[in-house]
C-alpha cells in the first residue's frame, strides 16, 4: 500500500488574471478522504480551455468579474487547483468505500454530482467548483473514480475524461446514430477531434471544419470530409445538407450552420471559442423545426460508455505535447496557440516510482 505523505506539490490558481496566476507550491496539504470518497495519486491530467478560461475570468457575464467568473456562474473559492482531466491510482479510501479499491487505476468524471459526501444542487465541475487534479494527489467522490483496463499510458489516458465525454454527450444529447450525416466545427481541438471519432463509432458520415494544415491528420482519425474554417459553408455544402451540427466555435459565421440544416436537424453546443455572442433569425428555427441542445452536464450513461469505448478500443488517444506540471504556464501558451491537434498534458507522477 502506497504511504500517503501529509504534503503534497501542486498549482495554485490564486486570482484571475494571466499565468502569474499560476503558482507551483511543494507545501500543499494532502487531501484526506471523507465517508464516500478516494484519494488518488495524480499520475497525468490534461489541459483544457476551461482552465484557461476560469484563470482569465472568461466564465464572468459581468465584465469579467470575480464574483461570477466559474463554470457555475459564481465567484471562485482561492487558491484553488485546476484540472478536470485526471488519471490516476486510488491510494486511500473513506470509511464506506471498499478497501479493495486502493491500487486500482481510474479516471475521473468531471462532471460531479457528489462532493464531499454532499449530492449537489448542480452539477460542479472538477477543478473549478472544487479542487481538481493539477496536483499530485487529489480527492473526490468514489461514485466518479471509474477503474479503467487499458494498456494506454497515462498521460494518454488523461486525454480522455473532459474532452472525450463532452464529446459523447454532445452526441447523446443530440442523438447521433448510423448514416447521419455530422458537420464538426474546432474539427483539430481536443472535443472535437474526439467527436470525429466517436461519430464514426456510431457510424455517422463525418464533416469537420478545420484549417488546410491540420485537414490531413482529420481525415486518418475518421473524417470523410474536411472544409476550411474560411469556406461560406452553404457553398461548399448546401443548404438542408446535414443532420447534426457539433459546435464548439460559435461567432459571426454560427448563422450558416443553421442553414446547412436539414428540417428536424440538431445543433449542439458546448463551446463559443470564435466568440459567444451570435445572430439567430428565429424564423430558421421555427420553420425548419430545427431542436437545439446546450451541453454541459453530462448525461448519466456518457462517462461509462466511454470507459467501454476506451477499453474496447474503438477510440484513441492524440497527443500532442507533454509537459511536466511544473511548465504548466509554458504548457498553456502553447494551448492558446491552437497549433496542435488533440491534447496537450501534464506529467504529474511517475507510476514507476
Amino acid at each position: 500500500m502506497a504511504v500517503v505523505p501529509g504534503k503534497m506539490s501542486g498549482v495554485l490558481l490564486v486570482g484571475h488574471g494571466g499565468p502569474e496566476m499560476l503558482r507551483y507550491d511543494n507545501n500543499i496539504p494532502t487531501p484526506k478522504p471523507k465517508q464516500n470518497e478516494v484519494v488518488i495519486r495524480v499520475s497525468a491530467a490534461g489541459v483544457n480551455n476551461t482552465d484557461i478560461n476560469t484563470r482569465i475570468g472568461w466564465y464572468s457575464k459581468s465584465d469579467q468579474s470575480s464574483e461570477d467568473a466559474s463554470w457555475a456562474g459564481q465567484a471562485l473559492k482561492l487558491p484553488l487547483i485546476q484540472g478536470a482531466d485526471v488519471c490516476g491510482i486510488i491510494v486511500a479510501v473513506g470509511a464506506n468505500i471498499n478497501k479493495t479499491r486502493i491500487g486500482e487505476r481510474v479516471l475521473i468524471e468531471p462532471c460531479l454530482r457528489e462532493v464531499s459526501d454532499k449530492i449537489t444542487d448542480k452539477p460542479w465541475y472538477f477543478g473549478s467548483e472544487c479542487n481538481g487534479g493539477f496536483a499530485e494527489y487529489t480527492v473526490v467522490a468514489a461514485r466518479h473514480a471509474y477503474a479503467i483496463n487499458s494498456t494506454c499510458t497515462s498521460e494518454e489516458l488523461a486525454s480522455f475524461p473532459c474532452s472525450y465525454s463532452t464529446a459523447e454527450n454532445m452526441l447523446t444529447r443530440s442523438q447521433v446514430r448510423e448514416n447521419d450525416t455530422v458537420l464538426i466545427t474546432g474539427a483539430s481541438g481536443g472535443v472535437g477531434s474526439a467527436a470525429i471519432q466517436l461519430a464514426k463509432a456510431r457510424g455517422a458520415q463525418v464533416i469537420a471544419v478545420t484549417s488546410s494544415s491540420k485537414a490531413a491528420s482529420l481525415l486518418e482519425i475518421g473524417a470523410d470530409r474536411t472544409i476550411e474554417r474560411d469556406d461560406n459553408y452553404v457553398e461548399a455544402l448546401g443548404t438542408d445538407s446535414v443532420d447534426v451540427v457539433i459546435d464548439l466555435v460559435g461567432g459571426e459565421k454560427w448563422p450558416s450552420l443553421l442553414d446547412v440544416l436539414r428540417a428536424g436537424g440538431r445543433y449542439a453546443v458546448s463551446g463559443a471559442i470564435g466568440g459567444p455572442m451570435v445572430d439567430l433569425d428565429l424564423r430558421t428555427l421555427y420553420l425548419k423545426d430545427l431542436s437545439f441542445f446546450g451541453c454541459t452536464v453530462l448525461e448519466p450513461e456518457v462517462f461509462r460508455n466511454l470507459i467501454t469505448h476506451i477499453e474496447k478500443g474503438h477510440i484513441k488517444p492524440l497527443i500532442a505535447e507533454i509537459h511536466p506540471l511544473s511548465d504548466i504556464a509554458k504548457a498553456q501558451k502553447s494551448f492558446e496557440k491552437k497549433n496542435h491537434i488533440g491534447k496537450i498534458v501534464l506529467s504529474v507522477w511517475d507510476d514507476n516510482k
